[in-house]
């Protein structure tokens, strides 16, 4: 039997740091890669503590002592796949593979499908907060069979960030739930950092304020309701200077930011569970906007901007107040979102434990995480976070800040589409009727879809909406107006 208590497939940055972690906790472990400088530099990096590598995939697997729990931290796709078919060989019935990568959750479940007729363990479970997340203690959310997660429960709260005393870490609930919940973690996310980015443009091209005022501004904001991970590293980010200009560092960065494709997932899942996440729908399009850098070069000298119509700006004030709406809003989406997936999909999630273990370790950290935990511990049902009482007050109390932030943008000719979307999203669910009614009208008039009434039960159509005319579906519109 094997010395290691625990394995650990894929020595980059977050596995290296995660298994150095797990082993500065006193737990043995031992790691594998390709790479043999990855192997060597694990060694190197902790040579005081127990760990050892393997050269081969035999070897790595008979290091672990049985039965074997074994973590994967390789890029999400095919390289799971191919680790696991090159496990498979040396692993015994009831080994547990545990993939720590950001997989779809459609892949998870087919994994797990896959492994169960081979009766091998199989655990997806979502990693969030970076490679300092992995050495000093990340937000992490297990998903599968409640008993493998029992297995490796204390390993995992071990090497969590901790809160208050509190371990990061809970168990998320069956089958995928682990990578969908970091699915829309990484959503929420998008969502947080577009809010983030429009405030910093605000603030420069409305408000006029250089990098270092715009970071202070940040870091005071960090101290008081808007505290959370992203606030605090764009005071951070924007005090910083570039080596060779002395210029903000930030403002010799070009403007096309990448993305990996979990916002597009949380957006796709979303659409698919019917739950609307238009901000993160938004911030998706804002990174596939800004990936477009020739075509925004092209348009823009075509539309050379114009003065603003005036108006009042919105100060400071106003824009704080906003920015935390658009916070709330933007969390309200993703817990909308897990909380349809949970019935769904008979995750049994719980809203509450979620809320828990992202307060430390993870991207979206956030003061409000604290409020969440313990709306969703009152009420475990609650559909939307605009429901709960302290947040609507919160609200209530600060929607006009959010209108008139959202107003100045579009004054000022800037472009505010997650702001904006957040102000909608409040606006369409604060109010008890919709001009769906044309909309359901319009679909009967040419499809024959039916529509309900208001004043009575059943399911209606209405055969001649034009008075006994057909439709003009056929007929051109005219001449062009351009």
């Amino acid at each position: 039997m094997g010395s290691a208590h625990f394995g650990m497939i894929g020595l980059g940055t977050m596995g290296r740091n995660f298994l150095l972690n797990i082993a500065e906790h006193g737990i043995a472990g031992v790691g594998y890669d390709l790479d043999t400088a990855k192997r060597a530099l694990l060694l190197s990096e902790g040579k005081d503590l127990p760990l050892e590598t393997a050269e081969s995939m035999e070897e790595f697997v008979k290091k672990i002592e049985k039965p074997r729990s074994i973590f994967l931290l390789v890029p999400a796709g095919p390289i799971v796949d191919a680790v696991v078919t090159e496990l498979l060989p040396f692993v015994d019935e009831d080994d547990l593979i545990i993939d720590g990568g950001n997989s779809h959750f459609t892949d998870t479940e087919r994994r797990l499908a896959d492994l169960e007729t081979k009766k091998v363990g199989f655990m997806g479970v979502g990693v969030s907060g970076g490679e300092a997340g992995a050495r000093h203690g990340a937000s992490i959310m297990p998903g599968g069979k409640r008993e493998y997660y029992d297995r490796v429960e204390k390993t995992l709260q071990a090497v969590s960030a901790k809160v208050d005393g509190e371990p990061c870490v809970a168990y998320m609930g069956s089958g995928s739930a682990g990578h969908f919940v970091k699915m829309v973690h990484n959503g929420i996310e998008y969502g947080l950092m577009q809010i983030i980015a429009e405030t910093y443009d605000y603030m420069k091209r409305v408000l006029n304020m250089d990098d270092d005022a715009m970071s202070a501004t940040f870091a005071e904001w960090n101290s008081k309701e808007l505290n959370s991970f992203l606030v605090e590293i764009t005071a951070t980010v924007l005090a910083k200077k570039d080596d060779d200009t002395g210029k903000p560092l930030v403002e010799m960065i070009l403007d096309t930011a990448g993305q990996k494709g979990t916002g597009v997932w949380t957006s796709q899942a979303a659409m698919d569970f019917g739950i609307p996440v238009p901000t993160i729908d938004d911030a998706v399009s804002m990174r596939q906007i800004s990936a477009q850098k020739a075509n925004r070069a092209t348009i823009a000298a075509k539309y050379p901007k114009r003065p603003s119509p005036g108006g009042k700006a919105a100060g400071l004030e106003d824009l704080r107040n906003g920015l935390f709406c658009a916070f709330i809003i933007v969390y309200a989406q993703g817990m909308s979102l897990l909380q349809a997936a949970s019935k769904e999909k008979d995750y049994g999630l719980n809203l509450s434990d979620i809320s828990m273990i992202w307060r430390g370790g993870c991207i979206i950290r956030s003061a409000l995480l604290e409020e969440m935990r313990a709306a969703f511990a009152a009420d475990k049902d609650l559909v939307n976070l605009l429901l709960d009482k302290k947040f609507a007050e919160v609200l209530g109390q600060h929607n006009d800040a959010l209108r008139k932030t959202v107003i100045s943008f579009i004054q000022n000719g800037l472009p505010a589409m997650c702001f904006s979307s957040v102000l909608a999203y409040f606006d369409a669910f604060r109010e008890e009727r919709l001009p769906a009614n044309l909309i359901q009208a319009q679909r009967d008039f040419f499809g024959a879809h039916t529509y309900q009434r208001i004043d009575k039960e059943g399911i209606f159509h209405t055969s001649d909406w034009a008075g006994g005319a057909p439709p003009p579906i056929h007929k051109g519109s005219g001449e062009s107006p351009i």
